[in-house]
């Protein structure tokens, strides 16, 4: 009777820390519970859990369908490819509005909101602040101009991320940049 009162325990703690945490492998799960992987695995198995490669992949579709809406709120381009905490591909055609008085140049500060929201996206953050930005614009981009940002999280520790973000204008690379992202939870 105590080791199926133990059993249930576990099982309900399993589901606490996969809702906190959908990224735990069986082995981590394994881990925390000190018991063996196919124990993890039987009690996934007789809660209805799905496998680490299906949790992942829910995740990643809810995300997508979040981040849907991205376009329409923001008016610093289109989202087109998203994998979380991995990379991201987003489009931007910046106007005139957007240009210095006289001049078809667009200002660099919505070249730099278009960089930042990427980075911020990638990381699936509410809140979260740019510790450190190292910045490089290396062409100037013309209003019109169609910008292709890349982004690419290089590290995670803890709650800070390490993300690039290189935007191309006519497959010339016209900006980059390494942001140092601090997450608020």
């Amino acid at each position: 009777m105590a080791k199926q009162s133990l059993k249930k325990q576990r099982q309900q703690k399993l589901m606490e820390k996969l809702e906190e945490n959908p990224f735990l492998t069986d082995e981590d799960l394994a881990n925390i519970f000190c018991v063996s992987v196919p124990t993890i695995r039987f009690d996934r198995a007789q809660l209805g859990v799905k496998e680490y490669r299906e949790r992942i992949k829910n995740v990643a579709i809810a995300a997508s369908n979040q981040t849907s809406e991205w376009p329409a709120n923001n008016p610093m381009g289109e989202l087109l490819d998203l994998n979380l905490f991995k990379d991201g591909l987003s489009v931007f055609v910046p106007d005139e509005s957007m240009t210095f008085d006289d001049s078809n140049v667009v200002r660099g500060c919505f070249i730099y909101s278009f960089a930042e929201m990427l980075a911020t996206t990638v990381i699936d953050a509410d809140v979260a602040l740019v510790d450190v930005a190292n910045i490089k614009y290396k062409q100037p981009v013309i209003a019109g101009s169609k910008l292709v940002a890349k982004s690419e999280v290089v590290r995670r520790r803890n709650n800070e991320y390490i993300v690039w973000v290189k935007i191309k204008a006519n497959m010339t690379e016209v900006f980059r940049s390494k942001f140092i992202l601090s997450v608020i939870d």
